[in-house]
């Protein structure tokens, strides 16, 4: 069905029938990863050494979170319980569906979910056939990531429109977002929610002097 860096994503149905897709990680990917990090903590090495402003820049810390990034991507059980995480948060939401997460069948490198069927976020066009309210599946878009950070302090951190389908209205329930590829996922400490708190605050007051001092206080 579909095929990235990481990994590819086949159909396959379960014994009882059930629909689902099955992720698979790349065959020896690992070692190509790690000799790439290796040369990129390299390069930023010489960098910090060799440049005057490459120490401010600190290239090393950005590579350090590029390698968790990727690493974590790898792993099908961690992107498993974000998926199952995410679905528990959402369980009683008529506006986002997440689909389940078939444990006995998820590994370290395959990932077992039930298939979800629904139209693409960037497919404008089958969106209106479907009779679906453009304006207000925006407005649904913007609070429930607002749901994510404010309430929940944990959100999907790769959404973009290969990640995001819409599920038509049935029987009398709204569309609802269905987010697949848990794969990154953010979460905010106390001292983020309180900086964004207070950034929001001081946009929506035009204080600019205020969101500029606490860019510099949160390092």
């Amino acid at each position: 069905l579909a095929s990235a860096s990481i990994a590819q994503v086949h159909a396959a149905r379960l014994l009882d029938g059930r629909e689902v897709i099955v992720k698979v990680v790349r065959p020896n990917l690992r070692q190509t990863i790690d000799q790439d990090i290796r040369l990129m903590y390299l390069l930023a090495d010489a960098v910090e050494r060799l440049w005057p402003r490459g120490r401010r820049l600190n290239p090393s810390i950005v590579v350090a979170e590029f390698e968790k990034t990727l690493l974590d991507e790898l792993d099908m059980m961690r992107e498993a319980a974000n998926c199952s995480q995410l679905r528990r948060n959402f369980a009683d939401s008529d506006r986002m569906y997440v689909p389940e997460v078939f444990w006995d069948f998820t590994r370290e490198n395959v990932l077992v979910m039930e298939r979800v069927s629904g139209l693409h976020i960037s497919d404008v066009a089958g969106l209106a056939r479907a009779g679906i309210d453009l304006k207000s599946l925006a407005e649904q878009g913007v609070e429930l990531f607002f749901t994510h950070v404010s309430r929940d302090h944990f959100f999907h951190a790769d959404v973009h429109p290969g990640n995001l389908f819409i599920l038509p209205s049935e029987g009398g329930r709204p569309p609802r977002f269905a987010p697949v590829d848990f794969g990154i996922m953010g979460s905010l400490s106390e001292f983020d929610q309180r900086y964004l708190a207070e950034n929001f605050s001081a946009f929506l007051n035009r204080d600019y002097r205020r969101v500029a001092e606490l860019h510099g206080e949160s390092g």
